[in-house]
């Protein structure tokens, strides 16, 4: 049975005042031999917010035999729009989804029959706003008997009416476009999550704007999926959460709301594109209080834009507000107990801007998984004191966000042979940005610069043996200023237009406390190191720019996040401890595995279903997980072992022993790396 009402609250007072009102009129059971999967269908308008206990009544109609139950709502009023689409001798709504057993808020968008396969698959492509219960069969529409009940009008506006594209104003009924009616098709999309019911599901007190009014709604500069001229940015509600409760309210709310109970954000809003809070574009502002961090959902408002960028000769969609009332549920969209796949974390990956990630508990357990597997200490240095929890999953989060990533690496250990450099940090560095090519993200590299010529020749020879996909461009830097590095890392030197949103060091010489660079045996190698560290100190001071710092010594480019446990536990650590910093400190027993971890963490973020909807806003289609672009593109046993052998022709040694072999801090490849390398692919791809 699929039960549809109407229900009415304030809009934004630049839009008119609404008020619930109304009486009990009516009800319609039709014959089962409809569109609506699963039984027939009953009408009723519920109050301004989701019927609950009091106030409604559960009655029963005959039908062919049998009793069917069906729901009421005991102070309503049925527009008279509403009876054209549903009370009729065969309703004809196509159910596109699940039944429930109690009324939900929809929103109704009437289109030309012409636009509605088109604004199906829009609807399809941007679940996340636009969660599609249901639509009416074309050709069906008929206006009830005269007389088959009682005429009721409204004064309050329901409908906003559209033609070519513009708003052109509202309307509380639909009845003088009978004939026209006829060739449309009527869409109900869900807007049943209640954001209110999470709060107080997470025992936190409910945000409702003052009076009951409607809660604002932000356009965001978040292009929806396009499809045959429907196309618009995303639209967004808001609600101030403090920072201890995060995690339980988004547990909460996508416990709730499925899928469309996940939030899209959490953090800063011009990430989205929205200026100001205090001006909504629709609703009344909410103001988020100093401790508090906004949050923001998918709004099924989204669809106003939709119907606006379609140019249709006319059109018809709910105000802000008003909103029918139904118990046809999103299939793809359950709620209820979540399992560990759907069971949302909640991560701190920035300060400026504020930005939160998510990640489901089953993907952030195996991603702590590899940061427990690459954290043994085979060279007995006293790594372990190093180790920070979880650093490895913010940083593959971060990463996981960003859209242009700069890589160094290149320790010149060996100074009196040509080249200096060791066999640990390149192949880290190129596996790191072989997945980040598969993610289609922008990655370049900076090496000093008496190393370009070597690094070039590496990189060539990757692409050519098949380790990498296409070239990666090879910079370098010299320094001189802090006004230098931020004209390097920025488009222009303007700190708003970053040229990279993520550095990552991996194995890369870092300066000590003196300015000096040091190898593990305190010699200095400053003379051999360009100034890199300065574009990380930059980045600091640059909005939108996150570092990550790989090491297995304490004396590499980012380790400063650690120095002091450096210096007490790491041998002459008080002299060669990095000074300079990232944001993210992932420690290894060989570098190289920080970075094939990397690739790793984000391979399983990316096959995470409550990562990929939060990173790509809900809307949008979704590569499927363990698309073989991203398996091709991890690390492999056969893909480093020529990325090791490419490095022995180009004679660069390894960085304990000094041999020129099949090595890497001393240790063998076979006996060692690649047990480790095949060790953490197993975790990878391992079925939960």
């Amino acid at each position: 049975m699929a039960v549809v009402g109407w229900r009415q609250s304030p809009v934004n007072p630049r839009q008119g005042s609404l008020q619930a009102t109304g009486e009990l009129i009516s009800a319609y059971s039709g014959s089962t031999n409809t569109s609506i999967a699963q039984g027939a269908a009953a009408v009723c308008f519920g109050p301004v917010y989701p019927p609950k206990g009091k106030g409604r009544a559960r009655l029963s109609a005959t039908h062919q035999g049998g009793t069917m139950p069906f729901t009421l709502h005991l102070r309503s009023r049925l527009p008279s729009a509403l009876r054209i689409l549903i009370l009729q001798k065969k309703p004809n709504i196509r159910n596109t989804s699940s039944m429930a057993g109690e009324l939900r808020p929809a929103s109704l968008v009437v289109l030309p029959r012409s636009l509605a396969p088109a604004f199906e698959r829009f609807c399809q492509a941007n679940t996340g706003p636009l969660p599609l219960l249901g639509q009416s069969e074309p050709e069906k529409w008929m206006l009830p008997a005269q007389g088959a009940i009682s005429e009721t009008s409204t004064s309050r506006p329901q409908f906003w009416k559209y033609e070519s594209g513009a708003c052109t104003g509202s309307l509380t009924s639909l009845e003088q476009f009978s004939e026209q009616l006829k060739d449309m098709v009527a869409f109900l999309l869900g807007c049943s999550f209640s954001l209110e019911e999470a709060l107080e599901e997470a025992g936190l007190p409910r945000r409702d704007p003052a009076g009951h009014s409607q809660a604002g709604a932000y356009k965001t500069t978040v292009p929806c999926a396009t499809h045959a001229g429907f196309c618009c940015p995303l639209v967004v509600t808001m609600r101030p959460i403090p920072k201890d409760k995060l995690e339980r309210l988004v547990r909460a709310s996508c416990s709730l709301g499925g899928k469309q109970g996940q939030p899209v954000h959490i953090g800063d809003p011009e990430l989205l594109g929205i200026k100001e809070l205090s001006r909504p574009d629709y609703g009344d502002a909410m103001v988020c209080p100093p401790g508090e961090v906004p949050v923001f959902w998918p709004s099924p408002l989204t669809s106003l834009g939709a119907v606006s960028s379609c140019g249709a000769p006319l059109a018809f969609a709910s105000m802000p507000g008003c909103t029918v009332m139904t118990d046809l549920k999103d299939a793809k969209a359950p709620a209820g107990c979540l399992t560990p796949e759907r069971i949302p974390e909640v991560h701190h990956i920035s300060q400026n801007p504020l930005h939160y990630s998510t990640a489901s508990v089953s993907a952030s357990q195996k991603i702590r998984e590899l940061e427990s597997v690459i954290g043994i200490d085979p060279g007995n240095r006293g790594i372990g004191h190093l180790l920070c929890k979880d650093e490895l999953l913010k940083a593959s989060l971060s990463l996981s966000h960003a859209r242009s990533v700069l890589i160094t690496t290149g320790f010149p250990t060996h100074f009196n042979h040509e080249p200096p450099e060791e066999t640990d940090g390149p192949p880290g560095a190129v596996a790191l940005a072989a997945f980040l090519q598969a993610l289609e993200k922008e990655v370049a590299m900076i090496v000093d610069q008496r190393a370009w010529s070597l690094h070039q020749k590496i990189v060539e020879d990757a692409v050519e043996q098949g380790v990498l996909k296409t070239q990666i461009p090879i910079l370098t830097y010299q320094g001189g200023s802090v006004e230098a590095a931020q004209a390097f890392l920025c488009k222009d030197g303007d700190p708003q237009t970053p040229r990279f949103d993520h550095l990552v060091a991996i194995e890369r010489t870092g300066r000590a406390a003196d300015g000096n660079y040091y190898n593990a045996r305190k010699m200095n190698i400053k003379h051999l190191a360009d100034p890199i560290d300065d574009l990380f100190l930059a980045a600091k001071k640059i909005p939108g720019i996150s570092s990550t710092g790989v090491g297995d010594g304490g004396n590499e480019l980012g380790m400063g996040k650690v120095k002091e446990a450096v210096r007490r536990h790491i041998r002459n650590g008080d002299v060669i401890a990095c000074d300079v910093e990232a944001d993210f400190a992932v420690i290894a027993g060989v570098s190289n595995w920080g970075g094939y971890a990397l690739a790793c963490a984000l391979y399983i973020l990316h096959s995470c279903d409550v990562h990929r909807q939060y990173l790509r806003k809900a809307v949008g289609p979704s590569r499927a997980p363990g698309d073989q672009a991203w398996m091709q593109a991890l690390p492999s046993v056969m893909k480093e072992e020529k990325m090791l052998g490419i490095l022995v022709q180009h004679k660069v040694r390894s960085g304990v022993s000094g041999v020129v072999g099949m090595e890497v801090d001393g240790l063998p490849f076979h006996d060692t790396h690649a047990k480790m390398i095949q060790k953490l692919v197993d975790v990878t791809t391992a079925q939960v």
